[in-house]
């Protein structure tokens, strides 16, 4: 069997008294988009912070392609090949659409340099381009981002993401207030992204999930409570009763 491009042992995150992750194990295959879903508290972008290196784990083990990352800082785990977006979209307002994504892909390449030579520059603005264009920004690079629509930031951030070169995106609520045309346009992104780049996201939109799934986990109290590919998740009692409703509920509150 080919090793999972992220596997996750016991991964366990604190708070003092507060048990956030409990002794979670989780193995993502490549080539796969997965999702993991659950009510508010669940532990999902805790989960999230600690496997990117954003916390430091209390207990458990971190593994990403291959390699034992298991509370490396943030920027080394992100040197390796993964990349996120955050809850809370964050770009630099005050620059264009181009120049945030040209300052990811370069960071790729080390630090600027004044002897460093002009194809390594035209490299860099290959890669913005291709990223632009995978997400639908193409042509718009010389809009201010603080100029741009609500879903349009969060595409952003994934070009931002992408432009990294990752072997493995984590999309943090990519969905998150968006309109039902905006949550349409990012999720056909994203289903089209997770063909070329492991994509492992958090999404309260369930609809959207069930949309574009290969396998979904559902996380209650910090811990996995089951795994599964969308038919079986939605059919799930447990799920149903934690956290979906059963499916005259659901028709009720649509």
């Amino acid at each position: 069997m080919t090793e999972p491009i992220l596997s996750v042992r016991g991964l366990t995150k604190r708070f003092g008294g507060l048990i956030a992750v409990n002794s979670v194990d989780f193995d993502l295959p490549a080539g796969e988009l997965h999702a993991i879903i659950g009510p508010n508290g669940a532990g999902k972008t805790t989960f999230f912070n600690v496997v990117s290196g954003f916390l430091h784990p209390s207990a458990g083990t971190v593994r990403f392609d291959g390699a034992d990352v298991t509370g490396l800082p943030t920027h080394r785990i992100s040197q390796l090949g993964m990349a996120r977006t955050l809850q809370i979209k964050s770009v630099f307002n005050g620059l264009t659409v181009h120049d945030n994504v040209w300052i990811a892909a370069h960071a790729r390449k080390g630090f600027l340099h004044p002897f460093r030579g002009a194809r390594t520059y035209q490299d860099t603005a290959e890669v913005v381009a291709r990223s632009l264009e995978v997400v639908g920004l193409a042509g718009r690079g010389s809009e201010l981002a603080g100029n741009l629509a609500y879903g349009d930031v969060a595409l952003l951030e994934i070009a931002i993401a992408v432009a990294m070169q990752p072997r493995l995106l984590l999309l943090d609520e990519p969905v998150a207030g968006m309109s039902p045309e905006e949550t349409q346009r990012t999720v056909r992104k994203i289903k089209e992204l997770s063909k070329s780049v492991n994509t492992l996201l958090i999404e309260h939109d369930v609809e959207a999930v069930f949309q574009i799934a290969d396998r979904i986990t559902v996380m209650t109290q910090g811990a996995i409570l089951c795994q599964g590919t969308v038919d079986t998740i939605a059919n799930d009692p447990r799920v149903q009763e934690a956290y979906l409703g059963k499916p005259a509920e659901r028709s009720a509150r649509a």
